[in-house]
């Protein structure tokens, strides 16, 4: 089965409620009309995390398809619909290979914490890919609120002909409440982890937005 990640951002001036509204309860049904998915999870960011301003993405879509020739055909009156509130310029669109680290069940009304991963320039992308599943997977999974995590890592075609994704891929974590979150964040375990993000990711910080996912279709 083929998985995409779409990542979204409204066209600006569109309210944010405006946008999640639309996006759940207009294109979402026109979606699951889309021939081969087989599942389609929207996650929408908390409307909190917008009280200091703007977000990167407002959320993202995440699609399982039997095979990639399914993807690639998107009826014309879902991208015709996307039109009307989405901003083109900023969408991402990238197929990826799921690494579940630690195999949890979603809680009921779960938060979820999606992290957009690049590897610094001076890293090849194999050991990175290697060093991010093996090394630091195992340590970011013994957070104790920590309900679930899968490590997202872009397809290898996106890389095809020398091609520079805008990512190399998706960290996506589950915790039973924003409380639990900032609980674990406050743990032994969570500063181990942060204190090996030096060893395979670049300085600064990560694009991050805490969402709450709909599960549209599956």
């Amino acid at each position: 089965m083929q998985k995409i990640i779409s990542i979204l951002k409204r066209k600006p001036g569109l309210a944010v409620e405006e946008f999640q509204r639309w996006w759940l309860e207009v294109h979402g049904p026109l979606v699951t009309r889309w021939p081969g998915i087989r599942r389609y999870v929207q996650s929408h960011a908390l409307i909190q995390g917008y009280r200091k301003g703007d977000l990167p993405f407002d959320g993202i879509a995440e699609l399982w398809f039997d095979d990639a020739e399914a993807i690639e055909r998107m009826p014309a009156h879902i991208r015709a619909d996307g039109d009307n509130y989405l901003d083109r310029s900023k969408a991402v669109r990238l197929a990826v290979d799921v690494h579940v680290i630690k195999d949890g069940a979603i809680p009921a009304g779960a938060v979820k914490n999606i992290e957009l991963i690049n590897r610094p320039q001076s890293m090849a992308l194999e050991p990175f890919r290697r060093y991010w599943r093996e090394v630091h997977g195992p340590i970011a999974a013994k957070i104790p609120p920590l309900r679930r995590y899968e490590q997202n890592h872009v397809s290898m075609s996106a890389y095809a002909g020398g091609k520079t994704p805008a990512y190399d891929g998706f960290a996506i974590t589950w915790f039973a409440s924003t409380n639990d979150m900032r609980a674990g964040a406050s743990t032994p375990e969570y500063a181990a982890t942060r204190a090996d993000e030096k060893n395979f990711l670049p300085p600064g910080e990560l694009p991050i937005i805490i969402a709450r996912e709909h599960v549209i279709v599956g």
